[in-house]
């Protein structure tokens, strides 16, 4: 979202702008980075290193990096790569227009160049996060916790739902903090609630949400509005009371699945994604066994899992990283293969019943679809065979579920 917001500026200002052009075909290139795990960073790293070359073979004139690992290693960088001509940290969008001889348009607030599809689009609805995770960077890059004010992104869900978006994605650092620092409480529900009655918006996700202090208010709404997802994703990260402590949770694994409860009894047929890290400092094979237990008892709809990745000036970097890497990654893979067999049997529940999906593309054949409990590239798809079947990209359709696989659904248009 930060690029669509960077893209929409440097359009405002009359540059011709192109996200991820496949054309190599650009004077001036601006990398936008991130900085949250060692994948990802040498993701970036890499990237940066590729227009680098580029810029030293006279292939480009101009080189900016921005973003997240910019905004940590910003020093350490500019000695490295000094091809960049400027680094710029996760709030220096205005200096980087600057140095593009572009303004901040003010004007621009609510509007968006979407890079997804445009019947999909995320929105950030806050930027930072004061929660202590021992593990976590983000702070150290995106800073505290700012909510954008409600009327600006109501205004911007107004203009992405003009121009074709049917489904708004929610994200922030942590979402359950929204409006606690501009309204003095936290204001998810009320978000959502005005969200929902914005014309055209067929359905709204709401993705990374703390468990710890959990508005509850926001269950009613769930449940009360029909373009609200019946979905929810919360990292929950472990599923030991010990880890919890050591990672500075703030919430063990009884209050835990008591508020697993409490949200599956509020909002019958919700689908909950949560994530979890294998192989923090301090977890033994007990601990690990409490996770697999946690996994197996709690039979999430949707899970994804993460090898723990010793971040510098965090709170967990000061302990020992006592879990081999070749043991994280054998954690992780234990949690994956039960997971899917619990994935399996939930989707085999489905065979012979007709869900709503939203058509997302053509691939291999198929249209592939998601249904309200499957957010973008994470979660399952729905195929349903284009030789059979005339659907469009964008649109919705009512189908029939043929056959189950662990992390996927056939499908075929219901029998008129």
């Amino acid at each position: 979202m930060d690029s669509e917001v960077l893209l929409t500026q440097l359009k405002g200002n009359e540059i011709e702008a192109t996200h991820e052009s496949d054309q190599d075909d650009s004077n001036i290139v601006i990398v936008n980075t991130c900085g949250f795990i060692d994948n990802a960073k040498q993701e970036s790293i890499d990237t940066i290193l590729r227009y680098a070359a580029a810029k030293d073979e006279g292939q480009i004139e101009k080189l900016y990096v921005t973003g997240c690992l910019s905004q940590r290693y910003k020093d350490d960088l500019e000695k490295e790569i000094p091809q960049v001509d400027s680094y710029f940290g996760t709030m220096e969008l205005p200096l980087l227009l600057r140095k593009l001889n572009a303004d901040y348009k003010h004007e621009l607030l609510g509007e968006r160049i979407t890079t997804t599809d445009t019947h999909y689009a995320y929105m950030k609805i806050s930027e930072g996060c004061d929660r202590p995770c021992s593990f976590c960077a983000i702070p150290l890059m995106r800073g505290k916790h700012v909510s954008r004010p409600m009327e600006e992104l109501v205004m911007e869900a107004a203009n992405l739902a003009k121009n074709g978006t049917k489904e708004l994605l929610l994200i922030a650092q942590d979402s359950t903090f929204y409006g606690l620092d501009l309204y003095g409480k936290r204001h998810l529900a009320e978000l959502l609630r005005k969200l929902s009655d914005v014309e055209g918006i067929e359905w709204i996700r709401l993705h990374y949400a703390y468990p710890t202090g959990f508005p509850e208010d926001v269950l009613k709404v769930m449940a009360a509005k029909e373009n609200i997802c019946k979905y929810l994703d919360i990292p929950l990260q472990h599923g030991s009371s010990k880890m919890l402590q050591l990672m500075r949770r703030g919430i063990s694994r009884e209050k835990t699945e008591l508020l697993i409860n409490k949200i599956r009894d509020e909002v019958p047929g919700i689908a909950l994604r949560t994530t979890l890290i294998a192989g923090h400092p301090g977890e033994g094979e007990a601990e690990f066994e409490e996770m697999m237990n946690f996994v197996e008892n709690n039979r999430f709809e949707r899970l994804g899992i993460f090898e723990y990745s010793h971040e510098e000036n965090t709170h967990s970097h000061s302990m020992d990283d006592d879990v081999p890497q070749e043991v994280k990654q054998a954690r992780a893979q234990a949690v994956m293969d039960l997971q899917e067999n619990i994935s399996l049997e939930l989707n085999e529940s489905k065979v012979g019943q007709q869900l709503k999906v939203l058509v997302d593309r053509v691939e291999s054949g198929n249209f592939v679809g998601r249904t309200e409990h499957d957010s973008p590239e994470v979660d399952n798809e729905v195929l349903i065979r284009a030789d059979a079947a005339y659907l469009r990209i964008g649109d919705f359709a009512n189908v029939e579920i043929t056959e189950a696989l662990p992390f996927d659904l056939l499908a075929k248009l219901p029998s008129v």
